[in-house]
């Protein structure tokens, strides 16, 4: 068994090639693999079967998701019908040899993983990055449309109590999890008793940055700006109330500017007649788009970091944000932005954009506050927490 940065990590993640923190973080975790020659095996779906690919120290098996698979989202699926890529995925790992099985989730990959660590007798970790949970409850609101609030919300309750039980049982087989905020870190360890570590995300400062603004300096309109998946448990019903409050305020000079895709994009699209709708953006593009706004306005009450929280303040841009989840953390609350409830949001948009000072200040804070978080320090500090895990295995073989 290998220990410090030799050891050698077998990786499962839900999602790679999607748009979401899942996808972003693992394509980060293998980059930070390859950079630092680390034996690391990557087993993910894609569109097609790749045949098993070395590259130094790191391997990768990619293999599809076939014509049964349910829709999850715009671009994410469970294949019910994945165990037949069982032979292939158990060959690879065990020639690989790895010293920790890594999942992500309670998916078609992380059930294999999990199942493997089992069978092979290696130490299994599992990250969590998505509050299943809470979407679960979200998601289901339609379900209680002809009951009253108080049933609404007890109805709403019990489901995502229970789904955060079930969720919480598949990661107490885990030997260590992560998570990305301290809060979620503390309710998984009360949930599943197993130490957590914080494994929040990273940013490319080089890429975003505020240097990206290209708009006409002559333009003066205030871009309000929303990155991310356009369905109902980002709260983007909020946006709308945001520009009829404004406007009622009597402030006028502004646009949304809404970047991604997703089901409710019609909906938004009717309701926000005067936006600008991008898609999905990537790279150079997405940076532009961050940059050119001038303030963040990021609504969710459901995700665990917020990625595009980061990324939007290494453009140099403070962010509006709600006090649940992980992005509230990210934002230093009146100095790289605000953290309202929902109806004090448009008002704290007012807030930064009446006042010119407050708001270069919090351009800057937001940049330098940015420049600090990096991907290597992550993932080194992910290794580390595999540490202890897998002295205790050894001495216990």
């Amino acid at each position: 068994m290998s220990f410090g940065p030799l050891t050698r990590v077998a990786y499962f993640p839900d999602s790679f090639h999607e748009i979401n923190g899942v996808a972003h973080t693992s394509r980060h975790f293998e980059d930070f693999a390859r950079r630092r020659n680390l034996p690391f095996l990557c087993v993910r779906a894609g569109d097609r079967r790749v045949p098993v690919i070395a590259e130094g120290n790191l391997t990768t098996l990619e293999l599809p998701r076939g014509i049964l698979s349910i829709p999850l989202d715009k671009d994410l699926k469970f294949d019910p019908a994945w165990l037949r890529h069982v032979p292939v995925i158990t060959r690879t790992v065990r020639a690989f040899r790895p010293d920790m099985i890594h999942i992500t989730g309670p998916s078609e990959l992380g059930i294999i993983g999990a199942s493997l660590a089992c069978l092979l007798r290696v130490p299994l970790a599992a990250s969590w990055h998505t509050n299943v949970h809470e979407y679960a409850a979200t998601r289901s609101h339609w379900l209680f449309d002809e009951l009253s609030a108080s049933s609404a919300a007890a109805g709403a309750h019990c489901i995502e109590e229970t789904a955060l039980t079930i969720a919480a049982g598949f990661y107490w087989l885990a030997n260590v999890l992560f998570a990305p905020n301290l809060d979620l870190c503390r309710l998984l360890e009360a949930r599943t008793g197993r130490r957590c570590h914080l494994m929040q995300r990273g940013i490319d400062a080089e890429l975003f940055c505020p240097n990206r603004r290209d708009r006409d300096p002559s333009d003066s309109t205030v871009v309000l700006g929303f990155v991310g998946r356009l369905s109902v448990e980002k709260n983007i019903a909020l946006l709308p109330q945001v520009q009829k409050e404004l406007e009622d305020s009597g402030f006028r000079n502004f646009r949304f500017r809404i970047v991604g895709q997703g089901s409710e994009e019609p909906w938004l699209r009717q309701h926000l007649p005067r936006a600008e709708f991008t898609g999905v953006l990537r790279g150079e593009a997405l940076a532009r788009a961050y940059a050119g706004m001038d303030v963040f306005v990021f609504p969710s009450h459901t995700d665990t970091f917020g990625n595009v929280v980061l990324e939007a303040l290494a453009s140099g841009v403070p962010a509006v944000v709600t006090p649940d989840g992980g992005p509230r953390s990210l934002v230093q609350d009146g100095l790289t932005g605000l953290i309202a409830p929902d109806a004090e949001f448009s008002s704290a948009i007012s807030r930064i954009l009446s006042d010119p000072v407050l708001h270069a200040n919090m351009r800057a804070n937001a940049r330098q506050y940015a420049m600090a978080a990096s991907w290597d320090a992550v993932f080194e500090g992910v290794y580390a927490a595999y540490q202890p895990i897998l002295h205790a295995a050894a001495s216990a073989a």
